[in-house]
């Protein structure tokens, strides 16, 4: 027969745990859970460009607290894979070849990109093929952007010292590219400092962020046009450093949907580059320092780790829709 005292103490612990659930729902603290009997297992058919990372240990647990997730490049472990994640890039070079018919039931194969459709080809090749794609798209099944502004309670509103106005960084100059355009016609109004391998002015990977913080602005100019296009020029090279990102890519409201729109200049919003050329030499401190008032409740979370995004799919596992596969994967991606 219970006692009044046992009775208590469970009276206590639904109590603690009624609580602790109420804890998380109101801070809303993430618990990455998986509905599954074991871990998952990952398979990395080809690293990205061939750049392999470390697997050793429980990655996904040890460095992004993500539990019950193995990665692995170890081919030989197909048949046990889970998931298969294929970077578009070898797939491009003829460097993977297999086909559906040897995929194992219930395993889910899923196409990975961070380029943008003017530079990813060969995509026609690849229907009924994958299951899930993973790319810098918000509509991809898997949502991988090359960065984020995330809650930071110590934020700092500190600003780099500035003894520049404008500088841009640069490797890849094509005249017919838009961004090229754009330049030349600001620069004709404004002096920009120029540096990068398509310069006079080569960088040091080390310098890099340090020499652009001392620039008021930063030209970050997106190679090609696409939605949801942002890519590390605007989160490493502009807001990392400590300087004003004008932007270069898609409209207004889109880069609004990731970050403040008192943040950054876009190039469209002014009639010429000689108008955008008078705002940014006439702008007084006030406005300037306005323009890093985010800094005081967010910090740049930058994504650039492989095993990171490979972790996320079993972060995700569980909301990923199952029996799916893209017909047309180069309409999807390019729309």
């Amino acid at each position: 027969m219970p006692t009044l005292k046992s009775f208590a103490g469970v009276v206590l612990l639904m109590s603690m745990l009624w609580s602790l659930k109420f804890f998380y729902q109101q801070f809303d603290v993430p618990v990455r859970t998986l509905p599954y009997r074991g871990p998952l297992t990952v398979l990395i058919w080809d690293w990205p460009f061939h750049h392999v990372l470390n697997l050793s240990g429980d990655v996904c647990a040890s460095l992004y607290h993500i539990q019950s997730c193995r990665l692995t490049g170890n081919r030989s472990l197909y048949s046990q894979a889970d998931v298969v994640v294929f970077h578009h890039w070898e797939l491009q070079e003829g460097m993977a070849s297999l086909s559906s018919e040897t995929k194992p039931p219930g395993q889910n194969w899923v196409w990975v990109t961070m380029e943008s459709p003017t530079n990813t080809k060969a995509l026609a090749s690849w229907n009924q093929i994958f299951n899930w794609v993973m790319t810098y798209k918000q509509d991809s099944d898997i949502f991988i952007p090359y960065g984020e502004l995330v809650p930071h309670l110590s934020a700092s509103m500190e600003i780099p010292p500035k003894s520049g106005l404008v500088s841009w960084v640069i490797s890849n100059y094509h005249q017919a590219q838009k961004r090229a355009k754009v330049y030349q016609e600001l620069a004709k109004h404004l002096k920009v400092d120029v540096y990068g391998k398509a310069s006079k002015k080569p960088l040091c990977p080390d310098c890099l962020l340090s020499t652009i913080s001392r620039y008021k602005f930063y030209l970050a100019f997106e190679n090609s046009v696409h939605q949801d296009y942002i890519t590390e020029k605007l989160w490493r090279n502009a807001l990392l450093a400590g300087t004003v990102p004008i932007v270069l890519g898609p409209p207004r409201a889109n880069y609004e949907q990731f970050i403040p729109a008192s943040s950054f200049i876009h190039v469209e919003d002014f009639g010429s580059m000689k108008e955008l050329a008078s705002f940014l030499r006439t702008m007084n401190s006030s406005c300037y320092q306005n323009f890093f008032n985010w800094r005081e409740r967010y910090r740049v979370k930058l994504s650039t780790d492989w095993r990171e995004r490979f972790c996320t799919i079993c972060a995700q596992y569980s909301s990923l829709p199952q029996g799916k596969l893209y017909s047309d994967l180069e309409s999807w991606f390019r729309t």
